[in-house]
């Protein structure tokens, strides 16, 4: 914990997985936060570097590629360009996008493991750990799935339910599946190494916690505490797998470093990158005595890495600088629903940008008006508009219209001189405007950056209740030289706005600044920022005037609520149709209750699509003693022409039924799973058709 002032701030903001786009509850988590307070910092004069990178290894790049069909590397190329580009083009103002498919990566991740592996820091294990034996690779936690034995679950995953967040290891699981194949994984014996977590907790976590008690967060310090009253356990930190950075030792072949342990460190080898790109030392940015003051912006899912795992790492390594402050925030959800990209209920970052080109600030703002620093939030389209449109377009966008065509109108463009003898009735303004800006200040400072915009939009407001009371629309008929003070003051308010939006509008803040013919210097905020606001001389020339913001339209908002309302039909139609489990046995039945049902070999003469039904098919099956009509709800794993000719199993004394208008007459015999796949039931070999199957 850093309580001089530091010589520089090194901000990292969480590293993003390379298998998908980023969507705003990333952007809102620790993204446009990390942002606003590096561009802050940047207006304060302070040295401050803010790096990223896409974290480009893992077992959900490698299931995500094996099912795309393509290399991991092809999937980390894809997604890490996608991010980078939609990033820079949102205006995130990192120093650095790195990656840590990189070959600085791998020597800095490996270096780091060699260093503390000289030094004891690891214990090695070992232990019985699931295998495909199909597949003949050990399967590490995110490629086993199967029930959950807390909440009956029976899609978790091997170290996590996401259904109810247990944290699980696989062994843990009911009815465990391999995810790559869905065959039953078998154990056998491997060899890892762990960081003793329970050893570095007792000599080190829990006083670096306890240090950070009443600076941290609320909700950070608690989760911490909350692990280490539970006790924290040995935690390992190698995988058997052949994507990530291999394990830098003899007899490791075949392993890589643990994504956990490996993702942080990218944190160090993209300040590598950037030094000697910029002809720095990177040491004087990470050696524990360098004066650094590290934050990590996250969101509350990396709470236990960022706080007491990679603070561990880095203990135990012995030579860095450890994290000051880790403000991370809550989650943020989109129409009273979690985001959840499996499901694809996201507001994708790069979509926005297309459908809404040039208005990246009225996401951020929205973004920062409803952040979810202490609790989770909540995104809706309806509440986008109402937010851009009744104060971004009406009180910010607003107050600098009026305040320029009112300039250009009466003093042809021209900032018209200040009267001394009108200060008086300024006074209550500009005391106002200052302790403003003092509470934004302070609220940036200590990351609550709602409350700093908030106020950003009250000053605007007073600047619009300025012009309202005085009125120089019509004071300009009596007092040419009052409105003269008006409007040089109003000017100045519109000066300062620029400014002080730059950590959270910054395009806006380039516009207003561009609209008053202002450059500033790069130190823009300090004490004399606050006191004078005195930014534009007396006949300084304006440019033309023209609109910051244009509102909202319903239009634009049906578009998005019909995409989600679209994607959510989608989901329930997969969630009607798929099985997410392998069902349990039901009940015994005696054989008399079986041989109540006649099943019959039948074969499909004619397919095809029921109008206006995603699922059926409308098929006529020969049954030998006579032609039936059955309707069945497979229309998404069968086309029509696949069917023709095909033997399948017909329970013949099913009691008829009208569907859609149709009367079906019998049932088809499917087998399924919770993979996602269907197959008709039908004999190996040709038999005729009608008869009995027993």
């Amino acid at each position: 914990m850093i309580h001089a002032e530091p010589k520089r701030t090194l901000i990292t903001a969480a590293l993003p997985y390379a298998n998908g786009p980023v969507h705003i509850g990333h952007l809102a988590g620790c993204y446009l936060p990390a942002d606003i307070y590096a561009r802050y910092l940047r207006l304060c004069g302070k040295e401050t570097l803010f790096v990223c990178g896409s974290d480009e290894h893992g077992v959900a790049i490698t299931l995500k590629a094996k099912k795309e069909g393509i290399t991991p590397q092809q999937m980390v190329d894809k997604y890490h360009t996608l991010m980078k580009e939609s990033f820079e083009q949102f205006g995130i103002s990192f120093d650095i996008y790195h990656r840590t498919s990189e070959k600085l990566h791998a020597e800095t991740a490996s270096d780091f493991f060699k260093v503390m592996y000289d030094k004891g820091g690891f214990i090695e294990k070992t232990e019985e750990q699931y295998y495909d034996a199909d597949q003949k690779q050990f399967l590490a936690d995110r490629y086993i799935t199967g029930t959950c034995p807390r909440c009956g679950n029976a899609g978790a995953y091997g170290d996590q339910c996401e259904k109810c967040g247990t944290s699980l290891s696989p062994k843990d699981l009911i009815n465990p599946r391999s995810a790559i194949s869905g065959n039953t994984p078998v154990l056998k014996t491997t060899s890892h190494w762990y960081l003793p977590l329970d050893q570095l907790q007792k000599t080190f976590l829990n006083d670096y916690i306890n240090q950070h008690k009443d600076d941290w967060k609320v909700n950070v310090y608690g989760q911490c505490k909350s692990w280490l009253d539970a006790g924290l356990q040995p935690r390992a930190i190698t995988r058997d797998l052949d994507w990530g950075v291999p394990v830098p030792v003899k007899g490791a072949e075949g392993k890589v470093l643990y994504v956990w342990f490996d993702a942080p460190i990218g944190y160090v080898s993209a300040t590598k990158a950037w030094c000697e790109a910029n002809g720095k030392n990177w040491h004087d940015y990470w050696d524990k005595n360098s004066g650094t003051r590290l934050l990590h912006f996250i969101g509350k899912d990396n709470i236990v890495f960022h706080c007491l795992i990679f603070p561990a790492i880095l203990h135990a390594q012995g030579e860095f600088v450890l994290p000051d402050n880790v403000p991370a925030n809550e989650f943020l959800n989109l129409e009273g629903d979690k985001i959840s990209t499996s499901r694809n209920w996201a507001v994708w970052l790069h979509e926005y940008l297309h459908d809404f080109p040039g208005r990246e600030d009225e996401l951020r703002y929205v973004l920062t008006s409803i952040a979810p620093e202490t609790k989770d939030s909540d995104f809706s389209w309806k509440d986008y508009q109402q937010r851009v449109n009744s104060e971004l377009v009406s009180i910010l966008g607003n107050f600098i219209n009026r305040v320029m065509v009112l300039t250009w109108k009466f003093f042809d463009g021209k900032v018209p001189a200040y009267n001394a003898a009108y200060h008086t009735q300024d006074q209550q303004y500009r005391k106002e405007l200052k302790y403003g800006f003092h509470v934004m200040e302070e609220a940036l400072r200590h990351f609550r950056f709602r409350e700093a915009q908030s106020e950003l939009i009250n000053m605007a407001r007073l600047g619009n209740k300025y012009l309202a009371e005085l009125e120089p629309w019509h004071l300009i008929k009596t007092d040419k030289e009052k409105t003269a003070s008006v409007l040089h003051f109003g000017l100045q308010i519109a000066a300062a706005l620029s400014i002080a939006g730059r950590p959270f509008l910054p395009k806006t803040a380039d516009k207003i600044a561009s609209l008053l013919n202002l450059t500033f210097d790069k130190k823009l905020w300090d004490v004399h920022f606050f006191e004078s606001l005195e930014f534009l001389g007396a006949g300084h020339q304006l440019n033309e005037a023209s609109i910051l913001f244009k509102p909202i339209e319903d239009e634009e908002v049906q578009k998005q609520t019909d995409r989600l309302e679209q994607i959510k039909k989608d989901n329930e139609s997969k969630t009607a149709t798929q099985p997410t489990a392998l069902n349990a046995v039901k009940t015994d039945i005696t054989y008399d209750d079986f041989d109540k049902i006649d099943l019959r070999v039948g074969k499909i003469l004619e397919a095809e699509r029921v109008p206006k039904a995603d699922k059926l098919l409308k098929l006529t099956v020969d049954l030998g003693f006579e032609k039936r009509t059955i309707l069945s709800g497979i229309a998404e794993y069968y086309k029509p022409e696949e069917l023709v000719g095909k033997l399948v199993t017909v329970v013949a004394n099913l009691a008829p039924r009208k569907i859609r208008g149709i009367e079906s007459q019998g049932m088809l015999l499917m087998a399924g799973n919770d993979f996602g796949k269907l197959y008709s039931v039908g004999p190996e070999q040709d038999i005729e058709p009608g008869s009995v199957v027993k």
